[in-house]
């Protein structure tokens, strides 16, 4: 059986398998995903990531959650890719251009960290949980007092398999805000567990954090560590010009085959 290369990055604790797939190979099939996110019998990841060629873009990111399933974007794993990107010479300079699932992302290369455009946000809903927005994919913002303590996978769960989600899914952020901080801890569905970071959540959590009142830029603690967030918060109650920023850090690197 043949072997594949593969990457492995992290992204403030949100960690990926990436494979430079611009040969355009197969994808794994969900059972080797799964085998190959798993933390005692593969390399352990919360997703795989593929970097493909694109027609429009740089290239194209293609991302699959633990669970072996094709997922949403990925916020942390964006930034990630990107770094790999560069690591490849897929693009000249600090700046690139790709497409994901939702759509267009821009990011560029500042030192250690990646900023990275995500898309404008123009709804957020309430309901009697909390705060309901899609920031390339679905997240539930809840806030808590001390969130250090709240069992984030039982409770997680809970919302995630609810009459209300069950089908679609989502993942839930708890949040707490400490002066001019704020902490998130996140239950991320696909992982179906709490993850130590989520880029699309701490991006969820700073804008409901700014339709309450938090200006931009907003330092978010995930247990991963920090990442800011920068938007600029439209009359009507959107976002636009909405920005996540953090380290991106290769791992290490190996040979894979797909044993199942």
């Amino acid at each position: 059986m043949s072997a594949t290369h593969f990457w492995k990055y992290q992204g403030t604790g949100n960690d990926f398998v990436m494979i430079d797939n611009r040969a355009g190979f197969p994808h794994a099939s969900d059972s080797e995903i799964k085998k190959l996110c798993d933390r005692r019998f593969g390399i352990g990841a919360d997703g795989l990531i593929y970097l493909e060629k694109s027609d429009v873009a740089d290239f194209r990111m293609v991302y699959f959650n633990s669970d072996g399933l094709e997922s949403t974007f990925c916020g942390n794993g964006g930034r990630c890719i990107a770094a790999f990107a560069k690591l490849l010479d897929v693009f000249e300079g600090n700046s690139t251009r790709f497409i994901a699932k939702d759509g267009l992302h821009e990011a560029e290369i500042k030192g250690e960290n990646i900023r990275l455009k995500m898309r404008d946000v123009s709804e957020i809903q309430e309901n009697e949980l909390g705060h309901e927005l899609f920031t390339g994919s679905p997240h539930l913002i809840v806030q808590v007092q001390n969130v250090d303590t709240v069992e984030v996978k039982t409770k997680g769960a809970n919302i995630r398999y609810s009459e209300r989600y069950q089908n679609e899914g989502i993942n839930v952020n708890f949040i707490e805000q400490t002066g001019d901080e704020v902490w998130v801890r996140t239950y991320e569905r696909g992982v179906e567990d709490e993850t130590l970071s989520c880029g699309t959540g701490v991006t969820a959590a700073a804008l409901v954090m700014g339709r309450l009142g938090m200006a931009s830029p907003v330092a978010v603690e995930t247990q991963g560590g920090k990442l800011m967030v920068e938007f600029s918060k439209q009359a009507n109650g959107g976002f636009t010009e909405v920005f996540l920023i953090g380290p991106a850090e290769k791992v290490f690197e190996g040979e894979i085959t797909y044993l199942v």
